[in-house]
């Protein structure tokens, strides 16, 4: 299966299980991959035969920008839901990164990664 990817998507939220980042927020990585059939769009380079990721990287940033969640797990699970309801894909791929967690000590981000199916 062809994927197509978004990576390294942005946004500024308030997920956290800590009443601080709850309050004050925190930046958020976002990484989505799509699985599809890209065959068509590249035979035909027709646009209406893949999807549009722009229409893509708005949804998730509704997603992450939009109600708090404590867990990254539950915002895993919104953005791959959202993504398999509003475009034809048979698998996606979740990340999401957590560059700023409360932990103390020297890390790149902790994250989640979900794969969810039709």
């Amino acid at each position: 299966m062809d994927r197509l990817i978004l990576k390294g998507m942005e946004f500024y939220a308030f997920h956290g299980v800590l009443p601080q980042e709850q309050h004050l927020g925190q930046r958020f990585i976002i990484d989505v991959e799509l699985s599809l059939d890209l065959a068509p769009a590249g035979r035909t380079d027709d646009p209406e035969q893949t999807v549009n990721y722009a229409r893509v990287f708005r949804l998730v940033e509704e997603v992450v920008t939009g109600a708090p969640c404590r867990l990254i797990e539950a915002v895993a699970e919104k953005v791959a839901g959202a993504i398999l309801e509003q475009f034809p894909v048979s698998e996606v791929l979740v990340r999401v990164k957590k560059p700023g967690a409360p932990v103390p000590g020297h890390f790149a981000y902790m994250g989640v990664e979900i794969r969810r199916r039709r």
